[in-house]
């Protein structure tokens, strides 16, 4: 045996430029990815967040709080898990907030979007258990599409392999991030060996979970936030096994990785949420604006928010909150365009007419009859305002 049969075949190359100078403006692939990322979830989100009955285009309001938030908490975690790198010996604290040269934690990414989204979902009027449903397949996605980010940076590989998709690695510039070192002849320097792309694997796991989200949300129908468990139980799992292939710097714990326990106690809330939970799959109806009904083809849009002018001129009107039902009460609400009774489930249009201006009908303007399931409204969300729509009995929902 030759040391030349020992040597692979084939390998993956990595790219040796990670930023590009468009005039005086950096574009830098790391965060071209992440951005991109954002962009498809978003879409992702919106498509089911209108199959649920939500406005269009909400999701762009919430997306303007949590991504944000999703952002700072990643590069807070980052930081918290890796501090050495910024304030220990030789660290530069400044370099803390240059996230566009990598290091952004997805525990801290997931805890700081929830809680931007959480707030625009309050303000919206719209439980953030549906957000997170809605969002459930979009956020595997866009971090298997942000991991081609750490591909152009040369990070987070692991072990030496000689397998056909083994890695090549740059030796990347200290002094001048996102560019490979180069040698006399002005060549780019390869670490020598190949490398598992350990950020490859995480990228088509990832692809696995949208698949698993969607084939269990289609067939078990689940609601309550039990997508979004699906799904953090998913990623945990592939994360798990990721991180202990993993050979860049990392804090340990009793020999293991920190992310490695991360990802095992994450699991563990996602798999307890999931059991515990129950209850059918929320969808919701607006309230304060003009229901248009129709027939609406099954995985269509099946939002009847009627946001269009309804006189000429009329400026376009978003709904001042939503009001929470099951699946009957919503497609029966798509066929007539009448909101369902909250006793009876059966559209308000059937019960026995009233009269507005009679004082002596029990049923006259403020009679809840008419309200179907919980009504969540922005400003009330909180319990400082009274309900719009009706002032009879409401179940309050944190959302």
């Amino acid at each position: 045996m030759t040391l030349v049969s020992l040597s692979p075949q084939a390998a993956l190359p990595s790219p040796s430029t990670a930023v590009w100078q468009l005039g005086p403006v950096p574009l830098r692939a790391y965060a071209l990815f992440i951005i991109l990322g954002i962009v498809v979830a978003c879409w992702v989100t919106e498509r089911r967040l209108r199959q649920r009955g939500v406005a269009p285009g909400a999701v762009l309001d919430i997306a303007v709080y949590a991504v944000p938030a999703g952002i700072v908490g990643a590069r807070i975690y980052h930081v918290i898990t890796s501090p050495e790198k910024y304030f220990g010996t030789g660290g530069e604290p400044i370099k803390a907030f240059f996230v566009w040269e990598g290091g952004l934690g997805i525990w801290g990414a997931v805890a700081g979007g929830a809680v931007g989204a959480w707030f625009a979902a309050r303000q919206l009027g719209i439980p953030l258990t549906v957000v997170a449903d809605a969002l459930a397949p979009g956020l595997p996605l866009a971090q298997a599409i942000g991991r081609l980010g750490n591909w152009f940076n040369n990070e987070l590989y692991g072990g030496r392999t000689t397998l056909p998709w083994g890695l090549e690695i740059h030796r990347m510039d200290p002094q001048n991030p996102g560019r490979a070192l180069r040698d006399d002849a002005g060549q780019p320097i390869l670490e020598p060996g190949l490398y598992h792309p350990t950020f490859a694997y995480e990228a088509l796991w990832n692809l696995g979970v949208v698949a698993l989200v969607l084939l269990l949300d289609r067939r078990l129908r689940l609601g309550r936030g039990r997508a979004f468990a699906v799904y953090v139980m998913g990623y945990t799992v592939g994360r798990f096994w990721i991180e202990l292939m993993r050979t860049d710097d990392a804090n340990t714990i009793l020999g293991l990785r920190l992310n490695v326990w991360t990802s095992a106690l994450v699991f563990l809330g996602a798999l307890i949420y999931f059991v515990r939970v129950r209850g059918p799959r929320e969808f919701l109806i607006p309230i304060g604006v003009a229901a248009a009904p129709g027939p609406v083809g099954a995985g269509g849009d099946v939002s009847q928010v009627d946001l269009s002018a309804r006189e000429a001129g009329a400026a376009a009107a978003a709904p001042q909150g939503y009001r929470v039902v099951d699946e009957q009460q919503f497609r029966a609400y798509q066929e007539t365009g009448a909101v369902p009774d909250e006793k009876s489930g059966q559209p308000a249009a059937e019960a026995a007419p009233t009269d507005p201006d009679d004082p002596d009908d029990p049923t006259g303007p403020g009679d809840a009859s008419g309200v179907a399931g919980t009504e969540v409204t922005g400003a009330e969300a909180d319990g400082t305002a009274p309900a719009k729509g009706g002032t009879g009995p409401r179940t309050e929902r944190d959302s």
